[in-house]
């Protein structure tokens, strides 16, 4: 069974319920792939709870904070995954990205597999994108002050960020859209950032935040989805690496 730790933002954990589900479409219920999601909604923010680590002794204040906050998080997380482990899960899935910032210690307090979204997304580029390509990522300001997509594709690829009036006016308006549940406006906030990143000459561009596929894709087919030759959806990926596990 899947086990899928939800709940960053909600929308985004049933988003990918949804592309599991249409991966491995069956004509009866019984061959539905067997999942549990639980939709851990009370996890504290993920991008509020990362801090500037500083070996500068004056800000000692500054880092027990910080350090006070990522253990929430961790905690929480971890509380998560405990309990889809004690459920009989065979693996987990976390389909957040800024999430990914804490997987290191997670992983190492579960005794099942956790698979790595920004992982996956690199194997998956890898396979798509020329080395050294420009390759665009929008994304929440945790994950991109984090690196959890630098750290990875930075070797090979050449990672593109909109300037940062868009990242506030384009990406975080839409993805706050989303949890809203205002689904047409973000589909229209986002536009101006995307614009930047293709004049940019991006070849792919990463929705490094869990929201933005149901930004972009909302109003479309999951042949669109599937089929995108810009975009890179990680819940999609995510879905198709879990699925492929979820059969060995």
């Amino acid at each position: 069974m899947i086990g899928i730790l939800g709940g960053m933002g909600t929308q985004a954990g049933l988003d990918f319920c949804n592309k599991l589900a249409i991966l491995n479409r069956g004509k009866i219920d019984q061959e539905y792939p067997l999942f549990l999601l639980y939709n851990k909604s009370n996890i504290p923010g993920r991008p509020e709870s990362i801090g500037t680590q500083t070996r500068n002794l004056s800000n000692k204040s500054t880092n027990k904070v910080s350090k006070i906050k990522y253990n929430k998080v961790l905690k929480s997380l971890l509380q998560g995954c405990k309990l889809l482990e004690k459920n009989k899960c065979k693996f987990i899935v976390i389909p957040c990205n800024t999430a990914h910032y804490w997987f290191e210690d997670l992983q190492k307090k579960i005794n099942i597999p956790i698979i790595n979204m920004p992982k996956e997304v690199y194997k998956f580029t890898k396979n798509n994108c020329k080395i050294n390509s420009k390759v665009g990522l929008l994304a929440t300001e945790g994950t991109l002050k984090t690196g959890v997509y630098d750290k990875i594709f930075n070797k090979d690829y050449n990672l593109i960020q909109p300037s940062q009036k868009l990242q506030k006016k384009s990406v975080n308006k839409a993805i706050k859209f989303v949890k809203m549940g205002n689904i047409k406006a973000a589909t229209k906030v986002i536009k101006p950032a995307i614009n930047e990143l293709i004049n940019m000459k991006c070849k792919k561009i990463i929705l490094g935040c869990t929201e933005l596929p149901i930004a972009i894709f909302a109003f479309k087919s999951f042949k669109n989805i599937n089929s995108s030759k810009v975009f890179l959806d990680p819940n999609l990926i995510l879905a198709t690496s879990a699925m492929t596990k979820h059969r060995s």
